[in-house]
């Protein structure tokens, strides 16, 4: 299945705004990268099933103390994809992704939490297990990960958000790692999508059941769908959120603007989760443009990006 043309043209439409309107504010869109640093690796270990909140995911990035004991595996955790994060900002313009960028930003994910794995695809004896799935035996990995890479870097025809789907469910379905597949997995989407002059997304906690859901679509009915609607909302959201900023924009939480408009709050919530309004999170709170004009809902001209996907 491939992206559908509506949703092509308004990603491509944001992305010329974008583009324009980025002309001379690099230090802002750094700041706004920066700014989501502890966001992106919260809920990035969130959802491998870290107990550290985003506050205390903040501290731990500023060396600051926290108030609970934390164990040091997730101190590592959170610092180590901080890392990855911002080399991964500095470096995706310099190189396609390629086997020795998979292995040093593995390398850099799991060193100080077990050396004996990090930087090296699973050998033989190594087999991971994710639920009920059982990865691929680890003799298969590395001629996996090279057909996996050949295919996205050769593959000039697809659209982008569909080649970085395939790749993303087909990483994850490989799981060449003994540990961080999911984590490098997201990392590597911000890597691939830096690299086509698009910023990074974060694929949240909180939506952690329809994330799953694409890997069993892919595993059981080979279904990409559900993975390219979730990579587009992500980015659409992305866009949304630094047009506002690059715009000068007064920004408010969405539930005052609800409040002063005197709109449905579910309507307008579920508007924002579809991106058909240009709405963004910031630490997991709905925002928007104050000057922002909410045409009728059932009026909408894009009420179903979410659906088309």
């Amino acid at each position: 299945m491939a992206t559908t043309k509506p949703v092509k043209k308004y990603i491509q439409t944001l992305k010329s705004e974008f583009d324009t309107l980025r002309q001379g504010k690099e230090s802002l869109l750094l700041m706004i990268a920066e700014a989501e640093v502890p966001e992106a690796v919260y809920n990035s270990n969130a959802i491998e099933n870290s107990t550290l909140t985003l506050r205390e995911t903040e501290k731990i990035l500023l060396d600051m103390e926290v108030s609970r004991d934390v164990s040091v595996r997730e101190v590592f955790e959170a610092k180590n994809l901080a890392r990855v994060i911002g080399y991964i900002r500095k470096k995706s313009q310099e190189t396609e992704i390629n086997k020795e960028v998979i292995l040093l930003l593995h390398q850099m994910l799991i060193n100080g939490i077990n050396d004996n794995i990090a930087g090296r695809f699973r050998k033989t004896g190594e087999y991971v297990r994710v639920g009920t799935y059982i990865a691929p035996a680890p003799e298969h990995v590395e001629k996996m990960i090279d057909e996996v890479i050949t295919e996205y870097t050769s593959n000039l025809s697809s659209y982008f958000i569909d080649k970085i789907a395939k790749f993303h469910l087909d990483f994850e379905t490989i799981h060449p790692f003994n540990d961080g597949n999911g984590r490098l997995g997201r990392a590597l989407i911000c890597f691939q999508l830096l690299r086509l002059g698009f910023p990074v997304v974060i694929i949240r906690d909180k939506e952690k059941q329809k994330y799953y859901k694409t890997f069993s679509d892919y595993r059981d009915k080979k279904n990409t769908k559900t993975m390219e609607k979730v990579v587009a909302l992500a980015l659409i959201e992305s866009l949304h959120k630094r047009i506002t900023y690059l715009k000068g924009k007064k920004i408010i939480t969405l539930s005052d603007y609800i409040k002063a408009h005197n709109i449905s709050a579910s309507a307008l919530t579920n508007a924002a989760r579809r991106q058909n309004i240009p709405a963004f999170r910031e630490k997991g709170v709905w925002k928007i443009a104050e000057d922002f004009v909410c045409a009728p809902l059932q009026k909408q001209t894009k009420p179903q990006i979410s659906k088309r996907v």
